[in-house]
């Protein structure tokens, strides 16, 4: 048995609005040896993504085939496409002692507990659902339809994560500074446990 110090594994998720990606960029940027996941996907790539870079591009039959190996920790079907995350990948990283981001929605993070237990769990909110809406609607990308479709889902989310959902840390990003100070704080204290 090796005495090298195995990575963490660190699951983010938050309602759409939340900031979650705008701080998972920082922290790739800042926290030296974070490695961000990469799913896999059914999707066409779109303009500039590449193949082990973005997402591990793969016809929807050698996914399927994956799935019935136990190949993915977790996966979804979503608009038509098929996501997952791979176990292999993971496991490569977190072996080589690095610490691996994770993004995933609260669903998804249940069923990845099943198979990761010791990941750790960060749910980003935001301030309150006032700010969340004035958000999204500050995005000027989606039609009012949409937008409402986003804060019900948040919601629904949020209640989730938190009756059902293992969240060992709950993030308020109310100030984007002052939140990227308290996740950096927080990750560097994880992966050096």
């Amino acid at each position: 048995m090796s005495d090298k110090k195995r990575g963490k594994i660190l699951v983010f998720s938050a309602p759409s609005g939340a900031g979650k990606t705008t701080l998972l960029k920082y922290l790739i940027k800042t926290v030296p040896g974070l490695v961000y996941s990469i799913s896999a996907t059914t999707r066409k790539p779109r303009p500039g993504e590449r193949h082990g870079e973005h997402y591990f591009f793969m016809q929807q039959q050698e996914f399927k085939e994956r799935v019935e190996k136990g190949e993915f920790a977790e996966w979804e079907l979503v608009h038509g496409n098929y996501y997952g995350t791979p176990k292999k990948f993971i496991d490569e990283v977190i072996s080589s002692s690095r610490s691996i981001i994770m993004d995933i929605d609260v669903y998804g993070k249940k069923k990845f507990d099943a198979v990761y237990p010791e990941a750790v769990g960060i749910l980003i909110v935001p301030p309150s659902a006032q700010e969340l809406e004035r958000r999204l609607r500050g995005r000027n990308t989606d039609d009012e339809a949409t937008v409402r479709l986003r804060l019900q889902n948040a919601k629904k989310e949020l209640q989730f994560a938190r009756e059902q959902g293992r969240y060992e840390y709950e993030i308020v990003n109310d100030d984007l500074e002052q939140t990227r100070c308290e996740l950096v704080e927080l990750v560097k204290k994880l992966v050096n446990e």
